[in-house]
């Protein structure tokens, strides 16, 4: 199966990067620093999700602000610790492409994102970040706003995510899917094209735009 696309948008972590390790360390000391029960975090979708949304789903409105900002603290203060690893395929993918083809599309804060980012020195020219938005994923509007930064139609990106919140935004913009499978299963995920990374993709640059294949 080949993909041609005029632009590919990457959601961060567990597609680009894992930081699973330290969103588990954080998540857990925020839960119970705001006495969350186990059973309560439990029940909350984590992964692919601003954390406003979260913290919403957990708390009284009027300590959210306060809580999402207390999380982001504790995030972008985990990365110098290891909090972030760039994942298979990662960097020769993105080093195949050229800047004004490709974009970040992420659910964490830019503040976290560009932490994240710059600690395995990924660099972005184009980067929608939770503070961009009004709506999150799995809603559109992050992937149709990075569309829009690159020029390019919707029907035109390639959409790279790990989690079902994104791929539903992804489809939901009317973009070709690529899931990978780093935090979910493949069954878990619903995509034009399931693989395990990007180690498993090449990517091939002409003047018609960029043609993705899995590798034999």
């Amino acid at each position: 199966m080949k993909i041609r696309a005029h632009a590919l948008l990457f959601d961060n972590d567990g597609t680009l990067v894992s930081s699973l390790a330290s969103v588990d360390r954080c998540w857990a000391r925020w839960a119970a620093e705001y006495g969350i029960t186990p059973e309560a975090f439990a029940r909350v979708e984590l992964h692919g999700r601003p954390a406003a949304e979260i913290a919403a789903d957990l708390l009284p409105a009027g300590i959210v602000p306060e809580a999402v900002a207390r999380i982001e603290d504790l995030e972008v203060d985990d990365v110098p610790d290891g909090g972030v690893e760039l994942l298979p395929g990662t960097r020769a993918f993105l080093d195949s492409l050229p800047a004004e083809r490709w974009a970040v599309v992420t659910s964490a804060t830019r503040r976290l994102a560009e932490a994240r980012l710059e600690a395995v020195g990924i660099l972005p020219k184009t980067l929608v970040a939770a503070d961009d938005v009004t709506r999150g994923k799995p809603d559109p509007e992050p992937y149709l706003l990075a569309a829009r930064s690159l020029g390019v139609d919707p029907a035109d990106c390639v959409v790279f995510e790990d989690a079902p919140a994104g791929l539903a935004a992804g489809r939901a913009a009317g973009m070709t899917t690529v899931a990978l499978t780093t935090t979910h299963r493949a069954d878990e995920l619903h995509a034009d094209l399931v693989v395990k990374d990007l180690s498993a993709l090449s990517a091939l640059v002409t003047e018609q735009g960029v043609e993705i294949a899995p590798r034999p």
